[in-house]
């Protein structure tokens, strides 16, 4: 008998040592798809459910179970779960009084990243009540825009960002749109204060009754994308998808005893979703910052023992050009999430902080397909499985980047991409990976599917994004396409960008694209623009006109001057041909000029700028 165990042992070890070897992430992939499988019979349970278990009921279990836990650190103060529950009620019932809510009436939250942003949107799901998360760097146009999509007659702001919201008052006032602030007093009189009221009222919990009606696919939240095309959109966010994002931490490995730090900003999927729900699911706790910062970041980790940080591409690449210390890899932190990293910049920030799994994502915030690289893969956003197919069924399809369209054959049918060949990347629509589509916007909406992909009859979401996949069955990104490119970790619409531009009394038309520059993740913006007859380039009203409306992240900061701007047979401008000559006056006739935010102005770009920009002499 000992003879027999010994020989099945020494057997399973060969059968184990052999799998290593033929298939080295085997191991990875089954514990990856085990997590997954108890999340789908988690989702299969809640939906079931009567009444529906929505992240407010699980925000409430964690209160109850845990009460003092610290659920928020924000700028040396602690808020415990019990805290920010209590206080959530306190904002529901001010609300309740001042504007009678009920449920499914929108309100449309434009604040910064405090803990005032999380409690606010809970008492409101307690209501259940959809809040609309307005980007802050928004102003005038864009943001009236993006309050209209959401159908919301309440905003609720704060005072340092009042000045925004006094830009756009008269026409909410016109609208009969009530406007909050979270302030004792305001001297504006069409602004009503509400933190006095909010002190004052109950804490008591309130009852389920007033959200009875919710379920999954009840409308939860509205979160803007520029997606590929035009003005930022309201992705309409389901209960159902609050669900899919808050179980991205666990699909991680992240556990409740893990402290996430939080820098991105809160009307963001990836800061509000993936951190602040998705700490809720774990019932851990939350580093909140107001924004990143490069010089503090290690600080912050080893002062509150941080052990999962949030990244974008550009926070990595910022961290690892902050000067080098003897203690850089004295801290706690195991686990980074994020999305956008390049390839050596990963590598830097490994070799520079220690053994930190990166866990690379792809993933839209309207999508209904996206991708985990579980395995810390240098380079690669994520990693297909049987599991994930099954659940979210997707493909890579051949696209004609000249044409900015799919290719198809004969029959009609868009034709799959080879293994290793760039291709768009689509995900079916069906009951398990929905779409959800855009408030306010039927026609952009439409925009975003793709008919009649591998049969007839099939329906597709068009992702906008060109992506890879190797034999091992990882997942590359390779471009976007279409109108918008991703600067500074945000989404940049190029439509939006050319409107702004051609407010300027000496522009005629704007082609709006993005363009790389060295050492830098995604594109910055860049513009090349034809002039009204008889007009020169006027640098300081152009300039003028895109620090007034739009965010520094969107400003174009190289122009070209052109005679004319190339149009495609369809009547669309050209862009592939100026992506690819970029901005180096060496190379290019037209003139060029740079945005200078130290003399607030468009300058002629000289070589001898362009190699400061090169020797990252000049900040971007």
């Amino acid at each position: 008998m000992l003879v027999f165990f010994t020989v099945a042992a020494g057997l399973a070890l060969i059968v184990l040592f052999l799998l290593r070897e033929r298939c080295p992430y085997f191991f990875q992939d089954c514990a990856y798809m085990l997590r997954r499988f108890r999340l789908i019979i988690r989702m299969n349970k809640y939906r079931k459910s009567k009444p529906f278990y929505s992240i407010v009921d699980r925000f409430l279990d964690a209160a109850s179970r845990h009460p003092s836990k610290v659920f928020i650190h924000f700028e040396g103060r602690a808020y415990s779960y019990g805290e920010v529950d209590k206080q959530s009620n306190k904002v529901a019932r001010a609300l309740q009084a001042e504007v009678r809510l009920q449920e499914g009436d929108s309100v449309a939250l434009f604040l910064a990243n405090e803990p005032s942003f999380v409690w606010t949107w809970l008492g409101l799901a307690k209501l259940g009540c959809p809040a609309a998360l307005l980007n802050f760097n928004i102003r005038s146009k864009s943001l009236l825009h993006c309050f209209s999509c959401c159908g919301a007659k309440v905003l609720l702001t704060c005072p340092e960002l009042q000045d925004a919201v006094e830009e756009i008052l008269p026409t909410l006032k016109e609208q009969g749109i009530r406007v909050f602030i979270l302030s004792d007093s305001c001297s504006v009189p069409d602004i009503v204060p509400l933190s006095v009221k909010i002190s004052q009222a109950s804490d008591e919990p309130l009852s389920p009754a007033l959200r009875s009606n919710v379920n999954i696919r009840t409308t939860a939240l509205y979160i803007y994308t520029s997606g590929t095309t035009g003005l930022p959109k309201a992705a309409i966010i389901t209960h159902g998808r609050i669900w899919v994002a808050a179980f991205m931490l666990f699909s991680c490995g992240v556990n409740p005893e893990d402290i996430i730090y939080v820098n991105l900003p809160l009307y963001h999927s990836a800061g509000f979703l993936i951190g602040i729900i998705g700490a809720i699911d774990r019932g851990m706790t939350v580093i909140l910052r107001r924004k990143f910062s490069a010089s503090q970041f290690w600080d912050d980790c080893r002062k509150y023992n941080v052990t999962v940080m949030q990244y974008i591409g550009e926070t990595l690449r910022f961290l690892c050009n902050t000067p080098k210390k003897d203690n850089e890899k004295n801290h706690k932190v195991r686990m980074a999430i994020g999305n956008g990293v390049r390839s050596d910049v990963w590598s830097e920030f490994l070799n520079r902080f220690g053994d930190i799994k990166v866990r690379e994502l792809y993933a839209a915030t309207e999508g209904n397909i996206g991708f985990i690289n579980y395995t810390s893969k240098i380079g690669a956003v994520g990693r297909r499985n049987i599991l994930q197919q099954f659940i979210s069924p997707h493909a890579l399809i051949k696209f004609d980047v000249q044409k900015e369209e799919p290719v198809r054959n004969s029959d009609g049918l868009c034709i799959k991409a080879a293994t290793g060949e760039t291709g768009l990347l689509v995900g079916k629509i069906t009951q398990t990976s929905p779409f959800t589509g855009y408030a306010g916007s039927k026609h952009q909406t439409e925009k975003k599917l793709l008919r009649d992909v591998l049969q007839k009859g099939d329906l597709y979401f068009n992702t906008g994004d060109l992506l890879r996949f190797d034999e091992e069955n990882f997942v590359y990104f390779e471009d976007r396409v279409g109108d918008t490119f991703r600067w500074k970790g945000e989404n940049v619409a190029t439509s939006e960008v050319a409107d702004i531009l051609s407010m300027a009394h000496c522009v005629l038309e704007a082609n709006v694209y993005g363009v790389k520059v060295e050492g830098h993740e995604g594109r910055i913006g860049m513009a090349a623009i034809t002039l009204k007859e008889g007009e020169d380039f006027d640098c300081s009203d152009t300039y003028k006109q895109v620090s007034n409306h739009l965010p520094a992240y969107a400003r174009p900061r190289f122009i070209r001057i052109q005679p004319c701007l190339e149009m495609t047979g369809t009547f669309k401008m050209k862009k592939v041909k100026l992506v690819e000559e970029g901005f180096n006056p060496a190379h290019i006739e037209d003139q060029l000029y740079f945005l200078d935010t130290d003399k607030r102005t468009y300058v002629p770009l000289t070589e001898e700028i362009y190699r400061a920009i090169s020797s990252r002499e000049i900040k971007l």
